[in-house]
C-alpha cells in the first residue's frame, strides 16, 4: 500500500506549522500529500505554495468542489498546478453537499452526478489540449447563438490523474467507470462490500478491472500505549463522529450518515442524527459506540493498528490516507511516521 495524509490550510501562524510538517511527511517517506477543501480555506492556493517547496511527494486536491468553479476554470488551475510541480498534482473531485454548495456558495446543488460526469468529461478534454465543444446537460460549452466559438486552452497539455471523493451508490458507480482513483471515507473492511460492489459495476460498465482504480481510504491514525490510554482516546473520538453522523448535512441530507448505515449501523446512525439535530449534543456522542470508533479509525496500540492494516489490505485498499492525531507537531509526526513504518512492514513481510 501507498501512504498519504490530508492537511487543510489555514491562517495566522498555523500555516508555517503545517508546511513543517508536510515537509517532514516527506523525509519520513510519505507518497501523498492531499490538500483539503471544505467550507475554510481552498486548495488549489496551498498546493501551488507546497509545489515550490517540495521535490517528490506527490500533492493532489481533496477535493476541489463541484460547482464552485466552471470545469474549465478546473481544467486551468490542474494544469497550472501540474506544470508547477513538475508532473506531482492529482485532481480530486468532489460533490460536496446541499448545505456548503447551496448554503455558503448559494448554488444549486441539482444533479451532482451529472455535473460530476460531464466535469470530468470537460476537464480531460482541456487538458489534452483539445478545443472545448461540448453539449452536454448540465454544461454547454461555448455558449449558443452569441459569439464564442470553440477554443483550447494555451497551457501545454498535460495528463492529470482524477480521483473522485464519492459515497452514494450512483457517485461510486461512476467513480468505477470514469476516475483513476478514488477518495473514500467511513470505510469499514468488513463492511466494504457496501462500497466495492457499486464500484465494481462502474469498473465493469467502464470494461475496467480493480487494477485500474486507485482505491484511497482515509482514516484517524492514534498508536497508543496501553489500554487505558487506548479507552481515552476512543471516549475524545465519539463526539467527533457524532458530528459527521448529525452535523455533516442537513436533517435530510447526510453522506456520512449514509455511508455508516449500509454498512451495518441504520438504527443508532439515525438516532444520533436526530438527537444532533434536535441540539442535544450529549446524548447523540453517548450513542456513539467504542465499536464503531475502532471499526473506521486507526486507533489502537502497534499490533492492533497493524492489525488493522492487513485488513485494510486483503479489503483491496490500495493506498492508505493517515490523519495523524496529537497535540503538537511532534506527536503528529511521530503518529505519521509509525503509521508509514507499519505499511512498509506489510509490503515487506
Amino acid at each position: 500500500m501507498r501512504t498519504a495524509t490530508t492537511i487543510e490550510a489555514s491562517g495566522g501562524g498555523t500555516w508555517g506549522e503545517t508546511v513543517e510538517f508536510v515537509l517532514e511527511a516527506e523525509k519520513l517517506g510519505l507518497d501523498i500529500c492531499w490538500v483539503a477543501e471544505a467550507w475554510g480555506s481552498d486548495a488549489p492556493s496551498p498546493l501551488g505554495y507546497l509545489a515550490g517547496r517540495t521535490e517528490r511527494i506527490l500533492l493532489g486536491s481533496g477535493a476541489i468542489q463541484l460547482g464552485t468553479r466552471s470545469p474549465v476554470t478546473i481544467a486551468q488551475t490542474a494544469m497550472t498546478l501540474a506544470h508547477l510541480s513538475a508532473g506531482r498534482f492529482i485532481l480530486g473531485l468532489g460533490a460536496s453537499g446541499p448545505q456548503v454548495i447551496e448554503g455558503l456558495h448559494g448554488i444549486p446543488f441539482a444533479r451532482p452526478l451529472t455535473r460530476m460526469r460531464e466535469t470530468v468529461e470537460i476537464v480531460r478534454r482541456a487538458s489534452a489540449g483539445e478545443k472545448i465543444d461540448f453539449q452536454g446537460r448540465q454544461f454547454t460549452i461555448p455558449l449558443p447563438g452569441g459569439e464564442g466559438r470553440p477554443m483550447r486552452l494555451s497551457v501545454e497539455p498535460v495528463r492529470i490523474p482524477v480521483y473522485l471523493a464519492t459515497l452514494s451508490p450512483r457517485m461510486l458507480e461512476l467513480t468505477g467507470e470514469i476516475a483513476d482513483g478514488w477518495l473514500g471515507t467511513s470505510f469499514v473492511p468488513e463492511g466494504a462490500h457496501a462500497y466495492f460492489t457499486h464500484l465494481d459495476t462502474g469498473l465493469a460498465r467502464g470494461g475496467r478491472t480493480r487494477a485500474d482504480l486507485d482505491v484511497c481510504q482515509g482514516a484517524e491514525i492514534n498508536i497508543v500505549s496501553d489500554e487505558r490510554r487506548l479507552a481515552e482516546v476512543v471516549g475524545s473520538r465519539k463526539k467527533e463522529l457524532a458530528f459527521s453522523l448529525g452535523g455533516m448535512g442537513s436533517g435530510s441530507t447526510n453522506f456520512y450518515n449514509n455511508a455508516y448505515s449500509r454498512q451495518g449501523w441504520a438504527d443508532v446512525a439515525a438516532r444520533i442524527r436526530e438527537r444532533w439535530q434536535a441540539g442535544d449534543r450529549d446524548s447523540a456522542t453517548a450513542l456513539v459506540t467504542d465499536e464503531m470508533v475502532l471499526a473506521t479509525t486507526l486507533i489502537g496500540t502497534e499490533e492492533m493498528v497493524r492489525d488493522r492494516l492487513r485488513d485494510w489490505d486483503a479489503a483491496g485498499v490500495d493506498t492508505v490516507r493517515l490523519y495523524p492525531a496529537g497535540d503538537t507537531l511532534g506527536a503528529r509526526l511521530d503518529n505519521l511516521g509509525r503509521g508509514i513504518d507499519l505499511v512498509r512492514s506489510l509490503d515487506t513481510r
